[in-house]
C-alpha cells in the first residue's frame, strides 16, 4: 500500500510515546507530560485505523490461501470473505489518505463565534438572531457548549451584533468554513405588499488561543466597567458588572456584559481578546491566507455571499460547492450537518489534489536527476 513506510513508522512513535507517559520522570514534568499526550492523541487515530487496515490486510491474504482448497464449502466461504473484505480494504485506504493529509492545527480548538447584520435594515438585524439560533441547535446536538459574550439588540428584538464562546471537541473543525456573508431572501413581517427582500449577515468563527500561546501582559490591557445594557434583570442593569477591555498596543476593544459578576465578564473577555491576537499573529505567519479569510467575511454586502437561504422556496444553497436543500426548516433547527459535511468533504478532496500534485513534481525532480 502506498505510504506503508509512513504509517509503520506513526505507529512506532505511538508506541514510544505511550512506553514515555508511564516513566515517572515525564509524569512529573507537566509541560512535557502536556505535549506528549497532545502528540499522542494525534496520532491515535490514523494508527487506529492503520492497525484495522493491516487486520484486515491479513485477514484477506488468509482467505485468498483458501481458494485453493479442495473442500467446495472451504472455498465458497473464501470467495464470501473476498467479497467482503475487499471494499472495506479500499475504504480503510481512502481514510488513511485522509489521515495523513497535514492536519490544520487549530482543528481541535474551541471558537469564538462572531455574528453582525449587514445590509438589510431591521430584516437583517432579525435574520442575524435567527442564524445564531440555528448555531445553538447544532451545537446542542453536538453536545457543545455556547457562551455569549456580547451582544447588541435591535429596536425590533433582532441582533445588530452577537459575540459568543462555542467550546467543545473539535469545534473548530466542524465550525470554519462558516466564515462569510449569509444572505436571506423572504418577505420581512414589516413588508405589508408580499414582496421578497433579500439582506446579509456576516459570520466569522475564530479559533480560540491558549492562554500559553498569547501572553497578554496586565500593563497593556486598559479595564473599564460599565452597567450592562438590555435585558438582564436588575441586578445586571444597575451594577458595574460589564467589562471593556481594550488592548494598548493594538488597539482592539472587546466588551463582555453577559455575566453578572464582573470577574466571570473580564475572564469571558480576555478568551476573546486572545482569540483575537491570535487571528492577527496567524494572519502575519500567512498573509496570504489571512487576505482570504478575511475576503470571506467580507463587507456584508448581499452579492458577497457564501451561502443563500431562500424562504419561499424552502431551500438553502451553499455557492462554494454549488449544493442546493429545499429542506431550510430542518437547517434553521440546526441542521446543518449536510451542508458542514459537504464542505469538509470538498476542501479535504482539494487538499487530496493538491498533495497529490506535490507528490507528482517532487516524483518528476527525482526521475529527471
Amino acid at each position: 500500500m502506498q505510504y506503508q513506510d509512513k504509517l509503520e513508522l506513526l505507529e512506532k512513535s505511538f508506541v514510544e510515546l505511550e512506553l514515555q507517559m508511564a516513566d515517572p520522570v515525564l509524569i512529573n514534568d507537566g509541560e512535557a507530560y502536556r505535549k506528549a499526550a497532545k502528540r499522542r492523541s494525534d496520532l491515535e487515530e490514523v494508527v487506529s485505523k492503520y492497525r484495522e487496515y493491516r487486520t484486515a490486510s491479513k485477514n484477506l491474504e488468509e482467505a485468498n490461501g483458501m481458494k485453493q482448497e479442495t473442500d467446495p464449502e472451504l472455498r465458497a466461504m473464501a470467495e464470501e470473505e473476498i467479497l467482503r473484505l475487499e471494499p472495506v480494504l479500499t475504504r480503510f485506504e481512502d481514510e488513511l489518505k485522509v489521515l495523513l493529509l497535514p492536519k490544520d492545527p487549530n482543528d481541535d480548538r474551541n471558537v469564538v463565534l462572531e455574528i453582525r447584520a449587514g445590509t438589510g435594515g431591521d430584516e437583517a438585524t432579525l435574520f442575524a438572531a435567527e442564524i445564531f439560533r440555528l448555531y445553538c441547535r447544532y451545537a446542542e446536538l453536538q453536545h457543545w457548549k455556547v457562551e455569549i459574550t456580547d451582544s447588541s439588540e435591535s429596536s425590533v428584538g433582532g441582533m445588530k451584533e452577537i459575540m459568543a464562546l462555542v467550546s467543545g471537541q473539535k469545534v473548530y473543525s466542524k465550525l470554519k468554513y462558516e466564515s462569510g456573508v449569509h444572505r436571506v431572501q423572504r418577505v420581512p413581517q414589516t413588508e405589508t405588499q408580499g414582496r421578497v427582500h433579500t439582506s446579509a449577515v456576516t459570520v466569522a468563527v475564530l479559533p480560540e488561543a491558549d492562554e500559553v500561546e498569547i501572553n497578554v501582559q496586565d500593563k497593556d490591557i486598559r479595564i473599564d466597567t460599565f452597567c450592562s445594557s438590555g435585558p438582564g434583570g436588575q441586578s445586571v442593569n444597575t451594577t458595574y458588572s460589564a467589562v471593556r477591555l481594550t488592548h494598548i498596543p493594538t488597539g482592539l476593544v472587546v466588551s463582555c456584559q453577559d455575566e453578572k459578576s464582573q470577574i466571570k465578564n473580564k475572564a469571558k473577555g480576555m478568551r476573546v481578546l486572545r482569540a483575537r491576537l491570535y487571528e492577527l499573529e496567524l494572519d502575519k505567519q500567512n498573509a496570504a491566507i489571512g487576505a482570504e479569510r478575511k475576503s470571506m467575511v467580507g463587507s456584508g454586502d448581499r452579492s458577497e455571499k457564501i451561502r443563500t437561504y431562500n424562504f419561499p422556496q424552502n431551500r438553502v444553497t451553499d455557492h462554494r460547492i454549488g449544493l442546493t436543500l429545499h429542506q431550510l426548516d430542518q437547517v434553521m433547527e440546526g441542521r446543518v450537518e449536510v451542508l458542514i459535511d459537504g464542505l469538509i468533504t470538498y476542501y479535504t478532496a482539494e487538499k487530496m489534489k493538491k498533495q497529490m500534485e506535490q507528490n507528482g513534481s517532487a516524483d518528476g525532480a527525482k526521475a529527471g536527476r
